[in-house]
């Protein structure tokens, strides 16, 4: 049997579950830090239903850079409990170091320090991924940001940069003796950005060579494929990225299956509205209204793509209209007419009950 055919029989996870410095997470799942997707709503909305650690959105590591409105969005952490995880990003160790110093200062609990990222903007500043052809220079920020706060220090690695460097397992230890404290682990080297498919052999062989918490990231869509690749992997945790993009709810449904042994129903309609529009709601409030209204057309696109109500022409047409409007009441108005109807609506018909005095409210 191959390692992601699904088993026979599965038992409920009885490991001790994963500790950060003094945290212990409360379930087997982590929300992934995505640029430009884990903002404060996102992560709200995913603690909400299940996830056992949200980490923010990727943060430059130069200070000079924070005054941007970008910046400070990301930053903000207000209101949400703990332990709050921030990702920094850079090539400077001592920049690293002064930043994670910073954050921690602002509230930070856990810092979390970004070499896996594959975008280009990043790897060309030798940051991210990049750092991974490196390994002195690795090692020699792992230990500047450990040795400059007292929070817990994590780290996010893919495989490698590339096929012929696939040297994980080595940063991995590398990672250990400098005091990292939990390590996440994308099952693709650099190069393949996010083609192709995640492996796991390299993340059970860093599990078996360390001590210290490994979370396995790459291609986790559900919760049966959560648990097999814990199975494979010895991993302590998943990691979950751009599975949860439109599927919030897959959180709880992997720490179901995991706790119980068996699948947890999905939403249901009504659910899945109340959650639409009132991410949709906080999206508007955290940004105002001109910049979550632009921001929520992307979270649409993500919700459709899951929604089996439509086929491919269907979805393209819905967001088409969605797209075209420019107030939060219009939205959270499409998200009432599109969930009111019966399943086989046609889109049109969504468009047709737009009407310009439509509200919204939490």
């Amino acid at each position: 049997m191959s390692p992601f055919e699904p088993p026979t029989v599965t038992m409920p996870e009885s490991r001790p579950l994963p500790r950060i410095g003094r945290h212990t997470l409360p379930n087997r799942v982590v929300l992934a830090p995505m640029a430009g997707v884990t903002d404060r709503p996102f992560r709200a909305l995913c603690r909400r239903l299940g996830a056992g650690l949200v980490v923010g959105e990727m943060v430059t590591s130069d200070p000079s850079l924070w005054h941007t409105r970008k910046s400070r969005l990301r930053m903000d952490h207000h209101g949400e409990p703990g332990p709050r995880a921030v990702q920094i990003a850079g090539g400077d160790a001592r920049m690293l170091a002064e930043a994670a110093r910073l954050n921690a200062e602002m509230g930070a609990e856990i810092i979390d320090i970004n070499m896996g990222c594959p975008a280009k903007k990043v790897c060309n500043k030798a940051a991210g991924s990049a750092l991974l052809r490196d390994e002195a220079l690795v090692a020699e920020i792992l230990e500047a940001v450990v040795a400059a706060v007292a929070v817990p220090v994590t780290l996010k690695i893919r495989t490698g940069w590339c096929a012929e460097s696939n040297n994980g397992v080595r940063v991995a230890r590398l990672a250990e003796d400098a005091g990292i404290q939990a390590l996440a682990v994308h099952g693709r080297h650099r190069q393949q950005r996010y083609g192709g498919q995640a492996e796991y052999d390299t993340i059970a062989a860093i599990k078996a060579a360390v001590d210290i918490p490994v979370f396995a990231n790459g291609d986790i869509d559900s919760a049966e494929k959560a648990r097999r690749v814990l199975d494979y992997t010895g991993a302590d945790a998943v990691m979950i990225g751009r599975g949860a993009q439109g599927n919030p709810w897959i959180f709880r449904e992997i720490d179901h299956h995991l706790r119980h042994g068996r699948p947890l129903p999905p939403p249901d309609d009504d659910e899945r509205a109340r959650v639409l529009r009132g991410h949709l709601v906080a999206l508007h409030d955290f940004y105002g209204e001109h910049m979550g209204v632009r921001i929520a057309r992307k979270h649409l696109g993500w919700y459709l793509a899951g929604d089996a109500r439509f086929d491919d022409t269907g979805r393209r047409a819905l967001r088409a209209t969605f797209n075209g409007l420019d107030s939060a009441d219009a939205q959270c108005h499409f998200i009432d007419e599109l969930f009111r109807h019966e399943p086989d609506m046609a889109p049109s018909r969504v468009a047709q009950a737009m009407t310009p005095d439509g509200t919204c409210a939490a």
